[in-house]
């Protein structure tokens, strides 16, 4: 982000790629939690140039990004653990993810919009990390979100798995094809822009 921001002309490849099958064990008396994460993931990858100031005669930016931010929830240490040890890399889900993330979803969500004057997020699209199906739930329950909101998400859920970091990418590039699929001059339901 900071070299495509403060390097006039700067183009960057940023490359998502994960591979989550290699953590794959049978089942275990002693972690059964192992088998939820071996459900929900998959492995994927995606890539995409990030820069600043598009040269309007040579590049079609498809997707503009106008702010970001990061929040770390609280108590949410330990949440996803992984292990590298002699039986290979493993991974652990604590039960409460998708409480966690619900319990804190709207003080992020406060910080990020409230400078854009936006508290109704039935008004805006949604590229949300999937996690899994609980915690779009969750989510779902706790903004009051219309069950539409979620349909890239939950699609690439479906059909991919929760592919970690390439997640997000095929989830904008779901919600650009369905876009494209029905006609509309700009990516995300209800949007004119």
């Amino acid at each position: 982000k900071d070299v495509a921001e403060n390097n006039k002309g700067a183009r960057v490849l940023v490359v998502c790629s994960e591979v989550t099958a290699v953590t794959f064990r049978g089942p275990s008396d002693t972690h059964l939690d192992s088998l939820v994460g071996q459900a929900l993931f998959g492995d994927g990858a995606a890539a995409l140039i990030v820069g600043s100031d598009p040269v309007p005669e040579i590049e079609k930016p498809i997707f503009e990004m106008v702010w970001a931010a990061q929040t770390i929830a609280p108590d949410s240490e330990g949440a996803i653990d992984g292990h590298l040890r002699e039986a290979g890399l493993t991974f652990h889900l604590l039960k409460n993810v998708p409480g966690n993330v619900s319990k804190n979803i709207t003080k992020a969500l406060v910080e990020a919009f409230e400078p854009w004057g936006i508290s109704d997020y039935n008004s805006i699209f949604w590229i949300a990390h999937p996690g899994g199906p609980a915690i779009l739930d969750q989510v779902e329950q706790k903004l009051a979100l219309k069950p539409e909101k979620m349909n890239a998400t939950r699609e690439v859920l479906s059909e991919y798995g929760n592919m970690s970091s390439a997640c997000v990418l095929f989830i904008l590039d779901e919600m650009r094809k369905k876009s494209t699929q029905n006609g509309l001059k700009t990516t995300g339901e209800g949007l004119d822009w």
